[in-house]
């Protein structure tokens, strides 16, 4: 199974179609917001399922702010992460999930990507595809994949 995992793309998507032509085949697309009212273009440009959650700026947006999904063996929370003071750390977050039974915790808000395998939880962040905070400025995003044991593997990647 082949997962992308992106946020904050703030109705700037040409590099999300970008992506979409680097990855191939997908069984699913995470958006973990920051959306601003591109929810329809994200969804229609795949064939496969799209989760999305609402981020800080989508205002108008009927989209839940966070989720819990089943992906294979894992049990995923998907949040922006803004309501768990994320700028300032995962370590929120991280808690709020472990509390609630999750395996693996997606956010975004911080344009900052992590891959972050604790012992309790997984926290990943794919950082931002149309504002990159991180020093290399690159737009990023996570390919995430469960391979045939059913185990999870992320891979960080960045648009040149």
């Amino acid at each position: 199974m082949r997962i992308l995992v992106i946020s904050d793309t703030h109705r700037k998507n040409d590099n999300y179609f970008k992506v979409l032509q680097l990855v191939g085949k997908l069984d699913m697309v995470i958006h973990l917001g920051d959306i601003e009212g591109s929810e329809y273009t994200i969804e229609q440009a795949v064939d496969c399922p799209v989760e999305m959650v609402s981020g800080n700026n989508d205002f108008f947006s009927d989209i839940s702010s966070e989720k819990t999904l089943q992906i294979g063996k894992y049990c995923v929370m998907i949040t922006h992460g803004h309501r768990y003071y994320i700028g300032m750390g995962n370590e929120m977050l991280k808690k709020e999930a472990v509390a609630r039974g999750v395996d693996i915790v997606m956010y975004g808000h911080t344009h900052r990507p992590v891959i972050d395998i604790g012992k309790e939880v997984i926290a990943i962040n794919p950082g931002s595809l149309s504002y990159p905070r991180q020093d290399n400025r690159k737009p990023s995003y996570i390919l995430m994949e469960i391979d045939e044991k059913g185990d999870a593997h992320f891979e960080l990647r960045y648009l040149e």
